[in-house]
């Protein structure tokens, strides 16, 4: 059954069990004690996770050389406990203690996600990471692709938590209530960009190394998207399945498989649907072993857990 839309309460009981329990990606594993002295409250969450890593392009914004070898090997780790080896290896203070920027994960928009969505679990807040495009990182219109945290409030429902922006929020921003016309899932880009109602040039990933939108790059998105909703936090150059890499390769097949995707994560999440249809299609579904694209250690194939 779906699951009810947002202000409405109560959570499905099975919907709850489901997104407190931590994945093999959120789960602190053999770094659990560390989170004894985590609080409860949302925006302290965000902010302690915020505290802990350094995005790898905003070393010039904090006047921050990051070291090469922090660029090549934070980067590349997938799992939390990998995560938080590197950051208590690093100081051992507790986690709600801001480091400095020398002793801080090296990471991207999915790592202060995944973070976030770690701690929530812990505290028994329904929490899932969501994949889609955010417009508050430019000012000329284009929607970055970007990771956020959707965690369950019992009063308003199903919120956008960005942790990446929790101390320093863009103008029109509530890092705990992100709108959802500024950031849209992969779900709402898809659908947009289908309507006519937004240029797909618009979406994607823009950095100083590489550029890559259009409309199959909205549609790969819902795969990302789908899984997280599933409890597989992939890297998100991770890639599996038979996505294409430019708008000549979309088929009409693929269009009618990121369509049905659309519907069932956009507005709402109808989440047994979406489990189905996760675990009915290999296409979809994360595999053993995946493609990672890594920026820093090229492309390789790897084996998850």
């Amino acid at each position: 059954m779906p699951e009810p839309a947002p202000h409405a309460a109560p959570l499905a009981p099975e919907t709850a069990a489901f997104h407190t329990t931590q994945s093999a990606f959120t789960d602190p594993g053999r770094h659990a004690g560390a989170y004894a002295g985590l609080p409860a409250d949302p925006a302290q969450l965000a902010r302690a996770a915020r505290g802990l890593v350094i995005h790898r392009l905003e070393g010039t914004h904090l006047g921050y050389e990051i070291p090469e070898r922090r660029l090549h090997h934070d980067a590349e780790t997938r799992y939390l406990d990998d995560i938080l080896h590197l950051i208590l290896d690093r100081d051992s203070a507790p986690l709600t203690e801001q480091r400095a920027h020398d002793d801080r994960f090296i990471g991207i928009r999915r790592d202060f996600a995944l973070l976030l969505c770690s701690f929530l679990r812990h505290a028994g807040i329904p929490a899932r990471m969501r994949y889609g495009f955010a417009d508050y990182f430019a000012d000329d219109g284009f929607h970055a692709d970007h990771a956020v945290t959707e965690y369950w409030d019992p009063h308003r429902g199903w919120l956008l938590a960005d942790a990446n922006v929790a101390t320093e929020p863009p103008a029109g921003i509530d890092p705990l209530d992100v709108p959802r016309d500024r950031f849209l899932t992969a779900g709402a880009a898809w659908r947009a960009v289908r309507a006519g109602d937004a240029d797909p040039s618009t979406f994607g990933v823009r950095t100083p190394e590489t550029a890559l939108v259009g409309e199959w790059f909205v549609g790969d998105a819902l795969r990302l998207d789908l899984a997280m909703l599933n409890g597989a936090e992939t890297l998100l150059w991770d890639v599996w399945g038979d996505g294409p890499t430019d708008d000549a390769g979309l088929t009409d097949t693929l269009r009618a498989r990121y369509d049905r995707v659309a519907r069932l994560t956009d507005p709402h999440v109808d989440l047994d649907a979406a489990r189905a249809l996760y675990l009915a299609e290999p296409e979809l579904r994360v595999p053993e072993t995946v493609l990672s694209l890594a920026p820093f250690l090229g492309a390789r194939r790897v084996t998850l857990r």
